[in-house]
């Protein structure tokens, strides 16, 4: 269906660099001609003298383009006249006007459910449409679109954070047919949408079961061991449970040397014995950043106890306490600060480190370190994790497990990233086709007549869930290939 869409007839210049030419029959408007802009002064304090609301805020458009009555909205209070002006209606289309990245703002949301107590909030700004020129979920599909949405962007202004005028918002140009068209474009898009998102639906439950079919295969590795036959014995952990009855179970402090980093005291700092360090945040799992640390005073005396060494396990103390991963050594001294637990083997002829660091990823996970106290901060101090028991098989089987761990990892993973990367190239795809279409560089009014009657899905799509560094397809990626894939 969609690799026949065909071009209009005939286009004509839009007199808008960016938009190109559009259909000879469709208009291009300023948005100040085709809907009333609204900016709202509701904020999320509480005052006697006003009405209870339920605040529609930033956050919430950013995350949905869909604003439903049924969704969790802030409570706060408005005078009459501000519940008046800025009540929602359906067909209001609303967007974000602030942003901390300039390529980040203006971000839509159509309101499709609306109630007497549900009121725009601030840092947003409501279009009402006129409805003899414009619909809403038209004007929420233009806005998705990058030759309008790149209008918003040229158009912020701002350092480390930027904001849309009131001028600017109502300047920007849109591309505009007849409200017959309007409608015929809308039921389009909505359906490639709703197969799109089906699709990253699916894709986002099978990346949850990966992840725990991994964790369950580490559990059992390191908990059991690889023999499905060896017989086992209480190991007296609850977090554990039953080992291998030839296993240790014992102290970490037997194993292992416990050490925590330097103490930051930047009023110290003379800058005679720099050393970049590592802090919590630079430690994740299986994963240490090196780019752009800061330094600290690290005397040449002090190298043992406060620098790291190839194999050094690296665990966080608080945060998201038992987080680690393994330093790989490096020509460079680098130290590491007291947030970081450093564990060196006392032996490396009796334990591997890298079956420690799976180790602490089910002890964490288990709730091996939490200490109890939900609304406290948790930390893991060096006594704690001295205590803490572990089970520790013979070194050649620690090895023979670290083996099969890292390779069945390794696996899933790959099929982890390879499911992000079709995530990725379908949202893409639909962005370019957002684009295509709204602009006029295909037409869909004939395949739009041919499509079924659905029902919306109410499931939200958050694309900021879906992403993570990296996963991002190379240049050139086949999006006619997911086009095939949407319409199976």
């Amino acid at each position: 269906m969609i690799r026949d869409l065909k071009p209009y007839p005939a286009y004509k210049d839009s007199g808008v660099p960016w938009l190109g030419e559009v259909p000879e029959h469709w208009g291009v408007l300023r948005l100040r001609n085709v809907a009333e802009m609204r900016v709202s002064s509701v904020d999320k304090h509480t005052e006697d003298d006003e009405q209870p609301v339920r605040l529609c805020n930033y956050v919430d458009v950013y995350k949905n383009d869909r604003i439903r009555d049924r969704m969790t909205f802030m409570h706060a209070t408005a005078s009459v006249d501000e519940i008046e002006r800025f009540r929602l209606q359906i067909g209001d289309v609303l967007i974000t006007k602030d942003s901390e990245a300039w390529n980040d703002i203006g971000v839509p949301a159509l309101v499709e459910e609306s109630a007497n107590d549900l009121v725009c909030g601030y840092h947003l700004a409501l279009l009402r449409p006129f409805r003899d020129r414009l619909y809403g979920d038209y004007l929420l599909r233009a806005l998705q679109s990058t030759a309008v949405s790149y209008q918003f962007h040229i158009e912020a202004n701002g350092v480390t954070r930027y904001g849309l005028s009131h001028a600017a918002i109502k300047s920007i140009w849109l591309p505009l047919p007849s409200l017959p068209e309007q409608s015929t474009i809308v039921r389009f898009l909505d359906h490639i949408d709703r197969c799109i998102r089906r699709s990253i639906h699916a894709k986002q439950k099978l990346i949850k079961l990966l992840e725990e079919q991994k964790q369950a295969i580490i559990h059992q590795a390191v908990t059991r061991g690889l023999d499905p036959n060896v017989r086992l014995k209480p190991s007296g952990v609850e977090w554990l449970g039953e080992v291998p009855e030839h296993w240790e179970i014992v102290a970490l402090r037997l194993r292992y040397n416990q050490c925590l980093g330097k103490m930051l005291d930047s009023k110290r700092i003379k800058g005679e014995h720099s050393v970049r360090y590592l802090r919590n945040q630079d430690v994740q799992w299986d994963w240490i950043n090196t780019s752009d640390l800061p330094v600290m005073d690290i005397a040449p005396e002090e190298y043992e106890r406060y620098t790291l060494k190839s194999g050094d396990l690296l665990v966080c103390e608080g945060g998201e306490v038992g987080r680690c991963a393994i330093w790989q050594g490096d020509s460079e001294v680098f130290g590491f600060q007291k947030a970081l637990h450093r564990l060196r083997p006392h032996s490396m002829i009796l334990d591997e480190p890298r079956f420690m660091y799976y180790l602490l990823i089910v002890a964490s996970r288990s709730g091996a370190f939490a200490d109890g106290h939900e609304s406290t901060i948790a930390h893991l101090t060096g006594d704690k994790l001295r205590k803490h028991r572990f089970p520790f098989p013979p070194k050649f089987e620690q090895s023979a497990i670290v083996h099969f761990l890292d390779g069945i990892v390794a696996t899933i993973d790959h099929a982890t990233t390879a499911t992000k990367r079709e995530i990725y190239l379908l949202l893409e795809y639909r962005t370019r086709l957002i684009a295509d279409i709204v602009t006029g560089k295909l037409d869909v009014r004939a395949a739009a007549a041919c499509l079924p009657d659905e029902a919306e899905e109410p499931e939200p799509l958050d694309d900021a869930d879906i992403l993570t560094e990296g996963d991002e397809p190379t240049e050139g990626a086949d999006l006619e290939a997911v086009a095939g894939k949407v319409e199976a």
